[in-house]
């Protein structure tokens, strides 16, 4: 069995993260998407509601697996016993960033493998910094995220900017 894990903070869940977990559910036996609490960025969804959130919509997906880990993504790699990591690459730009992070990965879990899966163009634009601006100033953000979360992130965030 080949799996792999998408990990990421998802704060918000977008239609951009849920396109890459439906590719990687066509390549892979079983895909883990694992919310991961970042120090370096202030949440504004609680972690808990981000998985329940994915967990809605990964329900079409019996491969798809959701998971929560707070620490290094190379301890849950290996201690979860994976080796395939997935990231999505919207730019150039993004590639820099990802490759060090990559690197790092790598050089604490010599298992470790990334794959990187360009955006689908018509969903290069959009991420969850951009969804969360959006929804700060009352813009409508059902283009950015999936259906059947849109009106709960609508809710956290708007909930989030009083």
């Amino acid at each position: 069995m080949v799996s792999c894990v998408f990990p990421g903070s998802f704060d918000p869940v977008t239609k951009g993260h849920l396109d890459l977990i439906k590719r990687a559910a066509s390549l892979f036996d079983r895909v883990t998407v694992t919310v991961m609490v970042n120090i370096s960025k202030k949440g504004c969804i609680p972690p808990d509601q981000r998985v329940s959130m994915l967990k809605k919509i990964c329900e079409p997906y019996p491969n798809v697996y959701v998971d929560r880990w707070e620490g290094l993504l190379a301890d849950y790699m290996e201690q979860k016993g994976e080796k395939i990591i997935i990231r999505g690459l919207r730019s150039s730009a993004e590639f820099d960033h990802e490759f060090v992070s990559c690197s790092a990965n790598k050089l604490l879990n010599k298992q470790a493998e990334t794959l990187f899966l360009p955006c689908d163009p018509a969903l290069n634009g959009i991420s969850s910094s951009a969804v969360r601006e959006i929804a700060a100033f009352g813009g409508d953000i059902r283009s950015f995220v999936p259906d059947a979360v849109a009106e709960e992130i609508r809710f956290c965030l708007s909930k989030n900017n009083h």
